[in-house]
């Protein structure tokens, strides 16, 4: 992504004679520099979707007008379309429980520069990555939910949200079901990471049931989530090969490998604007 004024366009529509052509048309009538024009037709479901990277430096109008008046276009096309500009930051909090890899894989990428995110803070409902976030200069706030107390728990954990202006929540190993009104109300914005293993080995120690079941390949799932448990669109899968020596622990290192690749990635592609949710499938557009 460029660190240069710009916009990112993503586009969908029925497909139709000269998508390409009009669009591209649009942004050189103004001077524009298109320098990412990334595409792709639905052949079944007759639809286009596309991601557009921008530089304005050279634009001939001010950005709102060029924003605005692409809607004489969009329109024409009954297309439905959302610019962002460049450069930002999402902001973005993380929930967690226990296990710790995943927040420190997102805590590294952010401090490398992968991520364009600013982690408003961290939120537990156990105490065990207080330290973490600490280190890392981030609030940490602690959320009871045990017993009766899970209700009260997301309305604190809303408030949180609400109040941190978050743009994107990252569950990095949150081990609570959320509530249909959470999902419904963050729809889209939500990512989740799980082991690959759900629904054949649900409940307690699935990497000892997939032992059990001499399994050849491990993996994770990054999806978005919705009120239907780990049934939302799906970002990223990543895989690794078990062999007949590994233990059950290596199958959880092996694991908690996939699973902090995954989410790493399907974070980035969310931040960066390469995804577009079609009702249940997310089209990815890679980097």
């Amino acid at each position: 992504m460029s660190t240069r004024p710009g916009l990112i366009l993503k586009l969908r529509c029925p497909d139709q004679p000269g998508i390409v052509a009009k669009i591209s048309g649009y942004v050189a009538g103004y001077s524009a520099n298109l320098i990412e024009f990334a595409q792709f037709t639905d052949k079944l479901s007759g639809r286009f979707f596309s991601r557009l990277e921008i530089e304005t430096g050279g634009l001939q109008v001010e950005v709102e007008d060029f924003i605005e008046g692409f809607g004489t276009l969009g329109r024409a096309m009954k297309a439905e379309w959302h610019f962002r500009r460049l450069p930002y930051k999402m902001r973005t909090a993380v929930l967690v429980t226990k296990t710790d890899h995943c927040l420190n894989e997102v805590l590294w990428r952010t401090r490398l520069g992968e991520l364009p995110v600013e982690i408003t803070s961290v939120i537990g409902n156990r105490t065990d990555c207080r330290e973490i976030a600490s280190q890392s200069g981030l609030p940490f706030h602690l959320v009871e939910m045990d017993g009766d107390r899970k209700d009260a728990g997301f309305r604190k954990i809303r408030e949180i949200l609400s109040a941190e202006a978050v743009e994107l929540v990252v569950l990095a190993r949150f081990m609570q079901i959320l509530p249909d009104d959470f999902c419904r109300d963050y729809d889209g914005r939500i990512i989740n990471i799980h082991h690959s293993f759900l629904p054949a080995f649900i409940g307690a120690n699935p990497y000892r049931q997939a032992y059990e079941r001499g399994v050849k390949l491990i993996g994770a799932t990054c999806h978005y989530v919705t009120a239907d448990l780990d049934a939302g669109p799906i970002i990223e899968q990543q895989v690794e090969r078990v062999q007949h020596f590994h233990t059950p622990q290596d199958l959880v290192r092996l694991g908690r490998d996939c699973e902090r690749a995954a989410l790493a990635r399907g974070i980035r592609y969310h931040v960066h604007d390469r995804t577009i949710i079609d009702g249940h499938r997310a089209i990815v557009f890679p980097d």
